[in-house]
């Protein structure tokens, strides 16, 4: 028979050795027993924290009486058990986490203590203040003023300039507002270099040395501060004279850039002629040293000629001035189509056409005829016995007729 049924013997739970005590007996055999009452392990617990704090808890005996018997309350384990459960969270509130950007500065009642690093970290709560600061992130500040430039003109500059934080601690203690004092000290160094630069220069070709200059100043403001900020870039983002005037000053920056566009194209032409103009030059000076070379030469070997000749002049006097005469006549004659033919003292000179000459000898005598278009025959044998004599004269010179003297 089930332990639960009704009218059975076995009535005890399989969860508890013995029987519940109520309020008629609290032996282990008692009847009608179940499962453990949540109400009753609730009222337990509570009694356990009463004696644990010294006061009454309620005892229930076998007969179901309550004991009436207490332990005397401690005055102190309550405000014991506060100042630890405090403490404990005192300790676990001072861990955090200091971020791979970050640097955190730690101040102990005000007074500077060390930066600490990335990583967990523990400080004590209320005691130690961290400031955390980001050393990574790129800041940006921009400013647009008009100010007064050196010739007592008005122009409109607006720069942007992008910062770090180098030195965590100058940055949390020295100043009290660092991007307020980087903006003081932008506008400060942009004026005192606006102010002694012609506001031609600002707004035409000075810009590159505006911002270099306005940089270098600006880095030395901060640091004499000891802000702790790095500054990155600084970048001119326009210049502009005042509205009222402005389609003035765009006028003269056309004219400007005209001018100059002019000026390129003439050192463009200036650059391709003048090397043309060197290498001509240059080629006539060569020109030059070698036709006054070749004269030269031709002069010494001349000279050389004359004096190999007057030697031998010396030694033969006659015979040199006929190969001298003969030397001349073959120059002179030689650039020449006509032809000194040497004939007795009673005949006149006459002067042939050699070419048509050359083909009369050549042609043989049956078309002697057809070849000498209309020439004499008197005037042929004259030719032919002046050649015959002068092949048998001793004095002839290969073939080179003479003028009879």
């Amino acid at each position: 028979m089930a332990w639960n049924e009704p009218g059975g013997g076995n009535q005890h739970d399989p969860w508890s050795g013995g029987g519940r005590g109520g309020s008629g007996g609290g032996g282990k055999g008692g009847g009608n027993q179940g499962p453990p009452d949540l109400d009753e392990a609730l009222k337990k617990f509570q009694d356990k924290l009463n004696n644990m704090l010294g006061g009454r808890g309620s005892k229930k005996g076998g007969s179901g009486g309550e004991g009436g018997g207490g332990k005397p309350r401690n005055a102190f384990t309550l405000p014991g058990l506060l100042i630890v459960v405090a403490l404990a969270i005192w300790a676990a509130s001072g861990f955090y986490l200091v971020d791979q950007s970050e640097r955190g500065v730690v101040l102990r009642f005000g007074e500077f203590q060390e930066v600490v690093t990335p990583g967990l970290q523990w400080n004590p709560p209320l005691i130690d203040d961290v400031r955390m600061v980001n050393v990574t992130r790129v800041r940006s500040v921009t400013q647009t003023q008009s100010m007064l430039t050196q010739d007592e003109n008005i122009v409109s500059v607006e720069m942007s300039a992008q910062y770090q934080v180098a030195d965590p601690r100058n940055y949390v203690l020295n100043v009290r507002n660092p991007e307020l004092s980087l903006e003081n000290a932008l506008d400060s160094a942009l004026r005192h270099v606006v102010g002694g630069t012609d506001m031609i220069d600002i707004l035409t070709s000075g810009r590159e040395i505006l911002g270099s200059s306005v940089s270098s100043r600006l880095q030395s403001y901060l640091d004499n501060y000891g802000t702790g900020i790095l500054l990155q870039t600084l970048n001119v983002e326009s210049t502009a004279p005042p509205d009222a005037v402005q389609d003035a000053f765009d006028d003269v920056i056309r004219a400007r850039e005209d001018r100059q566009r002019t000026i390129n194209q003439g050192i463009a032409y200036a650059n391709a002629i003048i090397p043309e103009a060197q290498g001509q030059a240059q080629r006539l000076v060569e020109q030059g040293q070698g036709y006054r070379e070749s004269v030269v030469a031709e002069a010494e070997g001349q000279a050389s000629r004359f004096n190999a000749l007057l030697g031998q002049y010396e030694d033969s006097p006659s015979i040199m001035r006929e190969r001298l005469y003969l030397d001349a006549l073959s120059e002179v004659f030689g650039n020449t189509s006509k032809v000194m033919v040497d004939v007795s003292e009673n005949s006149p000179l006459m002067v042939l056409p050699l070419e048509r000459l050359s083909g009369a000898g050549t042609s043989g005598a049956a078309d002697q005829s057809g070849s000498n278009d209309g020439l004499d025959p008197r005037v042929l044998e004259r030719m032919r016995s002046s050649q015959s004599n002068s092949s048998n004269s001793s004095n002839s010179n290969s073939g080179i007729s003479r003028e009879g003297r």
